[in-house]
């Protein structure tokens, strides 16, 4: 089969358009015809330098939707044609968190495409219960833009941050994957939503999609704007994904009990706070990572009715998984960059 493999970290150039042996599967697993491969940035930043990345040489690609084309002896719940997409986290299972219900906070668990090898292929192995069937309402482009976009932003939003009608919600790079993710999933659960941008078109993107008010983030402090437009308030949640860059304009944007959720550093770790000024507002600062299964069959249920649509920006040859890449570093894309196997 064809794959885009890199042998090394480093820059787009270290992926290549290779030849390499269909995966064999076990017992407990399936074998996907890869029909479209959605890009994160994780992608980029497995293929840079993050040292948890394995095997070498190595597949990436997390968000994937395609076929069943093989099932191992002991799949009973999922047949040779079956059309799915992939949850993208395996968690243990054995441990204590696992049999709580919290995979996501599995000390053990891996990542599609980032522990093992991935979608940036024609076909990728995967445990049978990480395989979720589809309707054929959901397209495979919409559908591979799901698993890591909006597992992560409804987790950050409903689980976490338990966001309610009326709440004021800050989501920051609307026009990323997991920002658009996170501004669609805010207005279906009521709220009035700030959108912050980099650019006057992917403003008025967001404002399609919703967003009450905007915000070019290169011209102005965004947590001014903020204050302007809420008479001095600010927001109830901030949607937390850039870091170190944002961070002190993100507090600085909440209101009295407010609550930022983060799942992201694009920009660095370290971001510093008053202390003061946060028990004195009493404000809610919390983490928050990819989530579970069975948040992602709800999310993928709402997208087969239509109350949620994922925004693709581009969808792209497998073999321009370097320029895939390049899109997304430039911040050139609105919404999802996609590949596809030819």
């Amino acid at each position: 089969m064809k794959a885009i493999v890199f042998h090394e970290q480093g820059g787009t150039d270290k992926l290549r358009y290779e030849e390499v042996p269909v995966p064999v599967i076990g017992p407990s697993e399936v074998l996907i015809r890869v029909k479209v491969c959605a890009v994160n940035h994780l992608d980029i930043r497995a293929r840079r330098d993050r040292p948890e990345v394995q095997p070498f040489p190595h597949i990436l690609g997390s968000d994937i939707s395609g076929d069943v084309a093989e099932v191992g002896m002991d799949v009973h719940n999922l047949s040779v044609g079956d059309r799915v997409v992939l949850s993208p986290c395996i968690p243990c299972e054995q441990c204590l968190d696992c049999l709580n219900g919290d995979e996501n906070l599995c000390d053990f668990q891996e990542l599609l495409g980032f522990q093992t090898n991935g979608g940036y292929a024609e076909y990728v192995k995967a445990p049978a219960k990480n395989a979720i069937q589809i309707s054929a309402d959901l397209s495979y482009v919409d559908a591979a833009a799901i698993p890591i976009a909006y597992l992560t932003a409804w987790h950050m939003l409903v689980t976490r941050a338990q966001v309610r009608p009326g709440d004021d919600v800050l989501v920051l790079s609307a026009g990323s994957g997991v920002g658009s993710a996170g501004l669609q999933i805010a207005k279906l659960c009521g709220a009035r939503v700030f959108a912050t941008a980099s650019t006057d078109e992917k403003l008025k993107r967001a404002r399609e999609m919703g967003a009450d008010f905007t915000i070019n983030y290169t011209q102005t402090d965004f947590s001014e704007a903020v204050h302007d437009v809420t008479d001095g308030r600010g927001v109830d949640v901030v949607f937390e994904h850039v870091g170190a860059a944002t961070w002190e304009q993100s507090v600085a944007s909440l209101a009295k009990k407010g609550r930022l959720v983060s799942c992201g550093v694009t920009t660095g770790n370290i971001g510093e706070i008053d202390i003061r000024k946060m028990y004195q507002k009493q404000l809610t600062l919390m983490g928050s990572a990819l989530g579970t299964t069975s948040e992602l069959r709800a999310i993928i249920g709402l997208a087969e009715q239509g109350k949620l649509t994922p925004i693709i920006a581009q969808v792209l040859p497998l073999q321009a998984a370097a320029e895939a890449h390049r899109i997304i570093e430039a911040r050139e894309n609105f919404g999802k960059v996609c590949l596809q196997p030819e």
